[in-house]
């Protein structure tokens, strides 16, 4: 989130991905960056432990939600 929010902050959209046990992190770091209301994609937790092929399709399931937040900046 930090990372999504500076890159904003110098005019290049970003589009951050985070999984379910972190969103109210997400959140709180959005208010603290001072973008309260910065949009991210959430995607089922874990993603560190799945295959390749599966994080492939996890990838096409969030693609079109981060293109619409990049397109939307």
């Amino acid at each position: 989130m930090h990372d999504g929010i500076e890159f904003e902050k110098r005019g290049v959209p970003a589009g951050v991905i985070c999984t379910e046990p972190f969103i109210s992190s997400a959140k709180a770091m959005s208010k603290l960056g001072g973008i309260p209301d910065y949009p991210f994609v959430v995607l089922p937790h874990p993603l560190g432990s799945l295959s390749p092929e599966a994080l492939r399709e996890k990838s096409v399931m969030a693609a079109p939600e981060v293109l619409r937040i990049l397109l939307a900046r």
